[in-house]
């Protein structure tokens, strides 16, 4: 296993299993040491059947400027800047570790503040949308509100790039087919989630989702705030928006600080890669 210090192979690598509303993690505590995680360590852990799987890996990191900091992997072996539902799966366990009520998380996002919202309920404000095409980023200046691909979707950035489509019927699309289409088209260079909104009214949609990297997912939180973002800014929604996803119900709240996400998680076990796992990764 490349980069991976012997430390970690001797005493085994131990990571807690969460989960958003459907949408799981595989999260690692490496405070006070190296990072144990590299794109082949990502992919091996990430394999549901080889390994423990995962939507995403969040690596728990000392933060200089902050409580704590995370690193975010896809199931490819990919970074990923933005994770919003580990960012609050990861909240809720440092609340529960120090019995604060409001925290700071580094990542590549930037500094994300975190509330515990009380009864089980995490919040994180995921920074405002990035609304440049340099920033998304896109191959070249288009209409952000309206990209000239098939469907007339909508572009912005939470940290990483999104493609936001509404439709009549989330339920009906094929998201094993016009997922990746869109996930890998030329206008974002560096691959995009893929969203499919159906408006229900001004405080409500249905949201299906195509995760970079990670695929069909039942829970999304930087795509269901790209989503409530993207209804506002056609004039479709409010920006206060209950957003229903295979996996349950986020609440999305765009303000003039940033977009918030409120929601529940889950702590489903605790377990360890043993050093004998580990040896024959490589």
């Amino acid at each position: 296993m490349r980069g991976m210090d012997q430390d970690w192979k001797k005493t085994g690598l131990r990571f807690r299993k969460m989960h958003g509303l459907g949408n799981d993690f595989v999260i690692i505590d490496a405070r006070g040491r190296s990072n144990p995680v590299t794109p082949e360590v990502a992919r091996a852990i990430g394999d549901r059947h080889f390994g423990v799987g995962f939507d995403q890996l969040a690596v728990l990191h000392d933060g200089a400027d902050a409580d704590a900091a995370l690193q975010f992997w896809n199931a490819d072996g990919s970074l990923s800047a933005a994770c919003g539902n580990a960012t609050r799966c990861v909240a809720g366990l440092l609340f529960q570790e120090t019995g604060a009520a409001q925290l700071t998380i580094r990542t590549e996002r930037g500094l994300l503040y975190c509330e515990d919202a009380g009864n089980g309920i995490y919040r994180v404000n995921m920074g405002p949308p990035q609304l440049d095409w340099r920033e998304v980023p896109l191959a070249r200046e288009v209409d952000l509100l309206h990209l000239p691909l098939e469907g007339d979707p909508t572009a912005l950035g939470i940290g990483n790039p999104h493609c936001v489509f509404f439709v009549k019927d989330a339920a009906a699309v094929d998201l094993t087919t016009e997922g990746p289409r869109f996930e890998h088209h030329p206008l974002y260079p560096e691959r995009t989630n893929v969203e499919f909104v159906e408006v229900i009214n001004r405080h409500e949609i249905r949201l299906k989702i195509w995760e970079r990297g990670a695929g069909v997912t039942l829970a999304s939180g930087s795509c269901s705030c790209a989503s409530v973002v993207g209804a506002a800014r056609r004039g479709l929604t409010s920006r206060k928006v209950s957003v229903h996803v295979d996996g349950g119900t986020l609440l999305i709240d765009w303000r003039e600080d940033g977009v918030w996400m409120s929601g529940p998680t889950a702590h489903v076990f605790d377990g360890v890669f043993v050093p004998a796992y580990l040896d024959a990764l490589g």
